[in-house]
């Protein structure tokens, strides 16, 4: 993926867009036979009108399986974007070539919404141009004692982890994503949704639902079964995978509320949300300097690092739409499920403080 793109025309009366922004621009205007594009609106931002975009590839039927890749959620965390941009434009490389992506994806559809914050994004912020943190911004609440601040807070748009006023709607961002997986993912039997992101610690991982409570999510059983070939089939992958709870618990989750949603509306189907969370602190460990510098708290800024955090995770992206599209090959069934469910309590759960 280059790193320094040709600008679209339409950016040109915008020569200070970032990247990120100028990389989905440039994918819009693709002449891709696989490629569907869907503008899903826009938001303003510092006098200007930035596009909230989608991408899709494969087939639309809704009775196939699905994956959502996600990223630029906080706007500070650039990489996250950057990660999902590069897997989806390996993707479009791939396809003039590659006829094992094209069986694939006759029978499975993917879907992207790279840049969900792009007015945090060109402003640096964590928070969307209004000052809400679009990952504490959805209608659940903690059902046990959260931490101060972190967890989301009402006091004010101008301290971090704002969660937006009591009794407002959801922001733009946070509706149009909501909107668009309840769309593109919600509606299939199967489907999995990954939302990149980072800053937490040494480690990269993968965190799943709840962040609202330390209650085990309804498809234990079955992200029990996805770690396990997850293991056998990458067997010196880097991730940690487990509950968000273990690690703190938080208001306003929006993958918590979707899950919430797909479990009311559709209790037939599965739909497992996970979260990659790359360790950024290893950024910081072999660049110290990256802490004097906001956007170097949650990217690498070292040209040759971004490019190995690219290549590290873009392999773990194609084995779960893999894994989606032959899932019906690993998820557990009756009493293997119970047996899943128990070894996943025994796993993430049992004799541990939430």
């Amino acid at each position: 993926m280059p790193t320094e793109p040709a600008r679209h025309p339409d950016a040109a009366a915008e020569p200070w867009w970032p990247e990120e922004l100028r990389l989905l621009q440039q994918l819009s205007s693709l002449a891709s036979p696989w490629l569907e594009v869907h503008p899903l609106g826009s938001i303003e931002a510092a006098g200007q009108t930035l596009p909230l975009t989608a991408f899709s590839l494969g087939n639309a039927d809704p009775s196939l399986p699905a994956v959502g890749y996600f990223g630029g959620v906080h706007g500070l965390e650039r990489i996250g974007s950057h990660v999902v941009l590069a897997f989806l434009h390996s993707l479009v490389t791939r396809l003039q070539w590659d006829e094992s992506l094209h069986q694939l994806l006759a029978s499975m559809r993917l879907v992207f919404l790279p840049l969900v914050n792009p007015g945090g994004l060109l402003l640096g912020t964590r928070a969307n141009p209004q000052g809400v943190d679009l990952m504490r911004n959805a209608p659940v609440d903690a059902d046990e004692r959260a931490p101060a601040m972190i967890s989301g807070q009402r006091l004010s748009p101008h301290l971090p982890w704002y969660r937006g006023a009591p009794d407002a709607a959801m922001e733009v961002e946070s509706e149009t994503l909501c909107r668009f997986v309840q769309e593109q993912l919600l509606l299939r039997r199967f489907a999995i949704s990954v939302d990149c992101h980072s800053g937490f610690g040494f480690v990269d991982r993968i965190w799943f639902p709840f962040a609202h409570t330390a209650r085990p999510i309804e498809h234990l059983a079955e992200l029990y079964a996805l770690a396990q070939i997850q293991d056998a089939s990458l067997p010196h992958h880097p991730y940690v995978m487990e509950p968000q709870s273990r690690h703190y618990l938080t208001h306003g989750d929006l993958w918590d509320h979707l899950y919430l949603q797909a479990r009311a509306r559709h209790a037939e189907h599965t739909f497992l949300p996970l979260t990659l969370e790359m360790g950024s602190w290893l950024w910081i460990k072999k660049n110290p300097r990256q802490l004097f510098s906001r956007a170097g708290i949650f990217n690498p800024l070292i040209e040759h690092r971004q490019q190995r955090v690219l290549r590290r995770h873009l392999g773990w992206l194609d084995f779960i739409a893999r894994a989606a599209h032959s899932h019906a090959r690993w998820l557990p069934q009756g009493e293997t499920r119970a047996q899943a469910h128990e070894a996943a309590l025994d796993r993430w759960y049992r004799g541990r403080q939430h």
